[in-house]
């Protein structure tokens, strides 16, 4: 019997190599995530936060030769986002966000610093849809890794307000779909925004499941919530990283970060799902921070996170546009970080 069973079982090993090769040919390196909805989030006449972010970013991806290589993607209509926002966000606040952008108000609950319009509630509803679009084509094998280009961006959203131009916490919603949809047990956010992320630190601070590792300007807009000595509470103790960064301090302080403090949540969280809260206004040439990054700096810290995915045994990331405020940040800074995911 011997004899017949060895050619079986070479057969199937051959079938099984056949079909991973295949799923490898039929995964793209990178969705791209995007809906022009996003545009009709009108913040007003000079506000740092506007529509101009991604017109400059769609035009100068348009002239990049490995811009061919992303798979374009729309929100999944078969998604229903409000679900999903309200495991995060107070269902009052979803209301009352819904009832002033129709009404035609400026702000929600009294956020001066979240301004919105006629078309916001739309086009924050349809962010957080394409983010989890983005979800379903790294878990699917549709894509190795995904961009969700959107606005209005997320990392500051309250579960019961706006805040810091953020409506919808994108990135927590969506690492608590990967949960809840995909069996995702771990997941990492890696938030490299100027800024620090009160919102999603808020949100998972109790929660051992979800890992939030942060590196951002200190002090600096929102505050005491980036310290260093915020590390979690109750069950999620040790599982919130704060890396405050001085101003001025360039690329070589956040990439030792990544070296160090992110490398080793790494090794001990062992996430099975990274989402990047990407942000680019630690950008030298942006009117809000003073990190002072380069361009460059975007692509190393892209391969850097993807390498430390490999040595879990995969490169499920998924990243979600933060902020960053110039030209330059929005078109090379963006560009590197797209390039290196698609490499």
């Amino acid at each position: 019997m011997s004899h017949r069973l060895f050619p079986l079982a070479a057969l199937a090993a051959t079938v099984t190599m056949a079909a991973g090769m295949e799923q490898e040919q039929n995964t793209a390196p990178t969705a791209f995530v995007y809906d022009p909805i996003f545009l009709e989030h009108d913040t007003g006449p000079g506000f740092p936060e506007s529509a101009d972010r991604l017109r400059w970013l769609t035009v100068h991806l348009a002239d990049l030769p490995w811009n061919r290589r992303l798979l374009r993607l729309a929100p999944d209509e078969g998604i229903d986002p409000l679900h999903w926002i309200t495991k995060i966000h107070h269902a009052d606040y979803v209301e009352a966000l819904r009832s002033a952008c129709t009404d035609g108000h400026q702000t929600v609950g009294g956020s001066p610093d979240s301004p919105i319009s006629r078309g916001s509630y739309e086009a924050a509803v349809r962010a957080v849809g394409a983010t989890l679009t983005a979800v379903d084509a790294v878990m699917t094998g549709q894509a190795r890794n995904a961009f969700a280009a959107v606005r209005p961006p997320g990392h500051h959203a309250m579960p019961g307000g706006a805040k810091g131009f953020c409506l919808f916490g994108n990135a927590a919603i969506a690492a608590r779909y990967a949960q809840e949809k995909h069996g995702v047990e771990r997941v990492m956010i890696v938030d490299w925004d100027v800024h620090h992320g009160d919102g999603t630190q808020e949100i998972f601070y109790d929660d051992p499941s979800v890992f939030f590792f942060s590196t951002h300007q200190y002090p600096f807009y929102p505050g005491p919530s980036g310290a260093a000595a915020n590390t979690g509470a109750g069950a999620g103790e040790g599982s919130n990283l704060n890396v405050p960064l001085a101003a001025g301090s360039g690329d070589g302080a956040v990439l030792e970060a990544f070296d160090a403090q992110l490398a080793e949540a790494f090794r001990r969280f062992r996430p099975e799902l990274i989402i990047i809260s990407a942000g680019f206004d630690a950008h030298e040439a942006d009117p809000l921070g003073q990190l002072g990054w380069t361009s460059q700096v975007y692509g190393e810290l892209t391969r850097k996170v993807r390498a430390l995915a490999r040595g879990q045994g995969h490169e499920r990331i998924v990243s979600v546009l933060e902020g960053g405020y110039s030209k330059e940040a929005m078109t090379t800074g963006v560009a590197e970080h797209l390039e290196a995911l698609a490499e």
